[in-house]
């Protein structure tokens, strides 16, 4: 007689649960910032609810985003955030804007669990769906979307690790770097060879905590601008200078300002700016690199890179390399901006040789652009100007 085949218990494993907003099985691996986050929105949440329970009127406070809440000391190298706030508390006033901040907090907490994230555009039309409390335009989200991050600034937090993401694009990498990435979907180490774009480059992605840096490189050179960009890469400058090479084209986005931070930090090598020499590529885009904004303070500590130093173009360098007949002349909203910085920014008026600079600038009543220099040959750049500069870093601007 033959024997009755005996039935094998098969165990199954369960699929991960999906999140209901983002619709991805969440991974159930949480790093501590990932961790933090969730703590912090919960608390927030837990303190209205508790208010509420207890007839009294929630309030949310969050830090004052502005230049006049900043303070800025050389020892510390960048804008820090003041003790002033601003109190939220919930009325027939601010009823929906409470509500907005609280639905966004908790697709945050959605996005963290769920590993997933949106760009700011997205967050915008999200709320299309919240009947009377949906943002009437971006310009509103926004507002909203920076003070959560500004409240969550307060324990050591982005809007990155709220996986609220930019929609602008990454500076551009190219040089004496290796990038280590990871595959989203198996979560192995991509090497990723910054000499081997040919006359391409890397782009540097929307978040880059994650990244790990192999490296040789004597400096970090930030530029201001595509079209040097690419001339230097083109011509293999950073192999000629032993550099890595970063396109900030123009004021450069919070990745970038990351990306550059966290390589010179991770791999201990100085980095240089090389922006034209106008009161906003003084004032807006290299200030914003090495210290931070006064609306931006609450993230300064972690976007800023306070070891950057100011190569060129100077005021200094247009008589030295005979610009003179190349320069363009300052126009108001020039001489408005010099001024302002001189008279109101803590950072310019805590350096004496930037003083100096701005005024002559000022004296002069021109301007000069990075390209000035082809003046004397499209590659003088390259050749002699940045060599040349390269072996007097003392003279460079703090």
């Amino acid at each position: 007689m033959a024997k009755k085949a005996s039935k094998k218990k098969v165990s199954r494993k369960k699929a991960p649960a999906k999140n209901a907003t983002t619709g991805r099985a969440a991974t159930g691996k949480l790093d501590e910032l990932d961790k933090k986050t969730v703590a912090l929105i919960e608390s927030t949440a837990d303190r209205v609810r508790k208010s509420i329970d207890s007839r009294v009127l929630p309030e949310l406070r969050f830090p004052v985003r502005s230049l006049s809440n900043v303070k800025y000391e050389k020892q510390t190298g960048y804008f820090q955030l003041g003790k002033g706030r601003k109190v939220r508390a919930l009325s027939v006033n601010t009823v929906k804007n409470f509500a907005q901040t609280l639905r966004l907090m908790s697709i945050s907490k959605d996005m963290v669990l769920g590993n997933d994230f949106a760009t700011k555009r997205e967050a915008y039309y999200v709320s299309k769906n919240w009947g009377e409390c949906k943002f009437n335009d971006q310009a509103e989200s926004d507002s909203v979307m920076d003070d959560i991050e500004a409240l969550a600034s307060l324990d050591g937090l982005s809007r990155e690790q709220l996986r609220y993401f930019p929609e602008e694009h990454g500076g551009s990498v190219a040089g004496n770097l290796v990038v280590v990435d990871k595959d989203t979907e198996t979560g192995q180490s991509i090497r990723i060879d910054c000499t081997a774009f040919g006359t391409g480059s890397y782009s540097i992605p929307h978040s880059v905590e994650h990244l790990k840096f192999e490296t040789d490189a004597k400096f970090v050179l930030a530029i201001e601008t595509g079209g040097m960009f690419q001339r230097l890469n083109n011509h293999k400058f950073w192999k000629k200078a032993g550099c890595i090479l970063v396109e900030m084209a123009g004021v450069p986005t919070r990745a970038t300002r990351r990306f550059i931070r966290r390589l010179s930090e991770d791999k201990k090598i100085p980095v240089y700016c090389f922006v034209d020499c106008d009161p906003y590529g003084i004032a807006n885009i290299y200030r914003t690199l090495k210290v931070g904004s006064g609306n931006a303070a609450h993230i300064n500590r972690f976007f800023c890179v306070p070891n950057a130093q100011y190569l060129g173009v100077t005021p200094q360098d247009i008589k030295d390399f005979k610009l003179e007949d190349a320069t363009h002349e300052l126009q108001p909203v020039d001489v408005k901006r010099a001024k302002d910085a001189l008279k109101n920014d803590p950072f310019f008026k805590a350096h004496k040789p930037w003083v100096t600079a701005l005024n002559t600038m000022l004296k002069m009543g021109v301007r000069a652009e990075q390209q000035a220099l082809a003046k004397w040959g499209l590659n003088f750049v390259l050749d002699e100007y940045l060599p040349r500069k390269l072996k007097d870093k003392k003279s460079f601007l703090p």
